[in-house]
């Protein structure tokens, strides 16, 4: 197992980070390639079709951000494990621009 490496993520809600254990055992931060910093915003830009546009920074500032907010996806941590009938999910729906929907297991 001494040759194995490994990644690991941190998804924050604000930010989310990702480093690589290299086989001497350390680690390695990625980047990110934009901004250079090693934090990438947790911010997910749909088209109206569904399909993904962009991630991070470029979603985030993107014309979409503003004009169709509906489109972009950000703090979706603080929906996951939670049921959509909970009050945190409501809460959140409530100030939410984009749609968040109960799953088939009742699930946000």
């Amino acid at each position: 197992m001494k040759d194995m490496k490994a990644i690991g993520i941190d998804l924050g809600t604000t930010n989310s980070c990702v480093a690589v254990r290299h086989e001497d055992g350390t680690y390695k931060v990625i980047t990110n390639f934009e901004t250079r910093r090693n934090t990438t915003p947790s911010v997910v830009l749909f088209d109206e079709e569904g399909n993904l546009v962009d991630v991070g920074e470029k979603a985030k500032r993107s014309r979409e951000a503003v004009l169709k907010p509906e489109l972009v996806i950000y703090e979706a941590k603080r929906l996951m494990g939670r049921k959509f009938n909970s009050p945190e999910v409501q809460d959140f729906r409530k100030i939410a621009p984009f749609q968040i929907v109960s799953g088939k297991n009742g699930d946000a």
